[in-house]
């Protein structure tokens, strides 16, 4: 939902490509005070599809155009598992939400998680966070299997997800 996805895995920097306004919504989070983090499953790390220093690197792009719109994310937090380790990090189980409250002093009762799975926003649930749902991504694949979807509100990109926390903010 911040950049194009692949079900052949993003490897490269080359590969890590924003969506159209991405950028431009967490900027405008980020200026209105909310402390935005970035909680993501990467298990291309396990299946040997890219190394750590890739991951990196993706991540330092992000911060470094956000820097150029005046703006960051406070922390970003990775699970490097595949699906069969069994580990609390990779969603849908909680476990890197938890880990961003304990560092950055939150609590998660309420707080917006936008994602595009059903993980995120099971992920969300669990911890009684707000899960909000994109359609870009996975998000439309998420949409046509309807399963838990139930009064969880749908937007077609981060931007209008950005948009309708900001109104409610005001």
């Amino acid at each position: 939902m911040i950049n194009q996805d692949s079900d052949h895995y993003i490897k490269s920097l080359d590969e890590f490509i924003f969506i159209p306004g991405s950028l431009e919504a967490i900027a405008a989070l980020s200026r209105a005070g909310f402390n935005v983090t970035v909680a993501t499953n990467q298990s291309g790390i396990a299946r040997g599809y890219y190394d750590l220093a890739t991951l990196e690197k993706m991540h330092q792009k992000l911060q470094r155009e956000l820097a150029g719109l005046g703006a960051e994310v406070t922390d970003i937090i990775y699970c490097p598992h595949g699906p069969d380790e069994q580990c609390d990090c990779r969603k849908p189980k909680p476990g890197m939400y938890r880990t961003l409250a304990e560092r950055h002093h939150f609590e998660l009762a309420a707080v917006p998680v936008i994602g595009d799975s059903l993980r995120d926003l099971q992920a969300a649930q669990q911890v009684g966070a707000r899960p909000i749902l994109v359609r870009t991504g996975k998000g439309e694949r998420t949409l046509a299997k309807d399963e838990g979807l139930d009064g969880i509100p749908v937007y077609d990109d981060l931007s209008a997800a950005v948009n309708a926390l900001l109104a409610e903010d005001k």
